[in-house]
């Protein structure tokens, strides 16, 4: 599986964990950046990670920022891409089976290298359930293209 990787600064405690793990799984991985702990936008690099999963470059991502919510924020704003920010394994499971899930956002300032690759092992396991779940994603598909919004939200009242 291709996965792209994307970290600002204060996700760089987690890079060599999350690369280092897709790598040993065999996985091909395209690193994002960054490649210190100097002060970075993390807009850039999670973009730049979820664009290649929108484009279908990259089958998923793994992002990591401080509190791993502004590099979600960021991936969620990119068509196509459905971020989870997981604080653990059930987290990035579920994000997986019932939301298809296709980039996992860690918390660097937060998660140790243990708790990270539970995490990462989590994601890449879990597979989309479908079924009910698929209608759900499809909806999260149409309010994203600006179709049937209007529809969508009636139907969900």
């Amino acid at each position: 599986m291709r996965i792209a990787a994307g970290f600002d600064h204060a996700g760089y405690s987690l890079r060599e964990t999350v690369l280092g793990a897709l790598e040993a799984a065999g996985h091909d991985v395209v690193d994002c950046g960054t490649d210190s702990e100097d002060s970075v936008d993390y807009p850039i690099h999670a973009a730049r990670a979820a664009a290649l999963v929108s484009e279908g470059d990259a089958d998923l991502a793994v992002l990591a920022c401080g509190s791993g919510t502004g590099v979600a924020i960021v991936a969620n704003k990119v068509p196509g891409v459905r971020a989870v920010n997981a604080r653990d394994p059930e987290d990035a499971e579920m994000g997986r089976r019932h939301n298809d899930a296709n980039v996992l956002a860690l918390a660097g300032r937060k998660l140790g290298p243990a708790e990270a690759r539970a995490i990462l092992s989590a994601f890449l396991a879990a597979e989309f359930e479908g079924g009910r779940h698929g209608r759900r994603v499809q909806q999260i598909t149409s309010i994203e293209r600006g179709e049937l919004l209007a529809e969508t939200l009636k139907e969900a009242t």
